[in-house]
């Protein structure tokens, strides 16, 4: 071999041993399960928002750019233990503050990775998710007063939390799996005055309660009463002395009857029952 043409064969064998492994990083793709990837094409169409590649191994060309996105369900927690995203502050609807902890669980549409690319990129978590969550949550609960979400609405301030939250994202393409209001506090006066205000109401519907049974229980004494008196009345108009009077020869006839040893006492008033037996 010529000595003068060994250094230009080993240096087109290193270009070609660095092109190589260029080539071969740039243009084989690997996804994972519960992955996606979205295409750019900056010599072609650009990013191609119709085609998504699913888990596998994909060969690009290497001059194009693969982004990978997780399609899994995923969960951001805002919560005071989360230095990332702490409680949300929120006024209520006469400027009170109350603090809010909530998680919400979502996914990107999977045929609709592109159109999230071009809009907010990997990023989309925090640009489009936790913004929406934070707006939605400020919007429903500035409806209502503080002792409203405290104790009778709360479960409409959440559905309309949910409500709102779940249709902004799905206008983006993000799917809401499910939002938890875990905690609301209010501010500790207002929660006491609330309470206050609540144990007075269950006491009055105590003493409501009870004064409809004792009502109640009035009401049945007097109806059986006037009942008794109705069935008296009715007996005392029925009971004429003739009725008497035959009632007791019946009574007498069949005490004659008995086989027991028995005396038979005789009265001599007016009514009584020798007479009746002397007719």
């Amino acid at each position: 071999m010529n000595k003068k043409k060994l250094p230009v064969i080993i240096s087109i064998a290193a270009v070609s041993v660095v092109v190589f492994f260029i080539f071969t990083k740039a243009t084989f793709i690997f996804i994972q399960p519960g992955e996606r990837g979205v295409i750019f094409r900056p010599f072609g169409s650009g990013l191609d928002k119709e085609h998504i590649f699913k888990e596998g191994v994909h060969i690009i060309a290497p001059w194009n750019d693969m982004t990978i996105y997780e399609v899994k369900e995923q969960s951001i927690e805002f919560s005071a233990d989360n230095p990332v995203y702490t409680t949300l502050d929120v006024l209520d609807k006469n400027g009170l503050t109350i603090e809010v902890e909530v998680t919400i669980r979502f996914y990107p549409a999977y045929d609709s990775i592109g159109t999230i690319h071009e809009k907010f990129g990997p990023s989309y978590p925090e640009k489009l998710v936790v913004p929406e969550v934070r707006s939605a949550v400020r919007k429903i609960m500035g409806k209502y007063k503080a002792e409203e979400i405290y104790s009778t609405m709360r479960q409409e301030v959440e559905e309309g939390i949910i409500s709102e939250t779940q249709n902004n994202l799905a206008n983006n393409s993000i799917i809401m799996t499910a939002l938890l209001v875990r905690s609301i506090v209010i501010p500790a006066d207002i929660k006491t005055a609330i309470e206050t205000k609540l144990t007075k109401e269950q006491e009055a519907l105590s003493k409501q309660y009870d004064l409809q049974i004792s009502l109640q229980n009035y009401k049945i004494d007097s109806i059986d009463a006037e009942a008794i008196a109705n069935y008296n009345h009715i007996i005392n108009a029925s009971l004429t002395d003739k009725i008497l009077k035959q009632k007791g020869i019946d009574a007498t006839i069949e005490l004659s009857k008995s086989t027991n040893a028995k005396t038979v006492i005789i009265g001599n008033s007016e009514d009584g029952l020798p007479l009746i037996l002397g007719q």
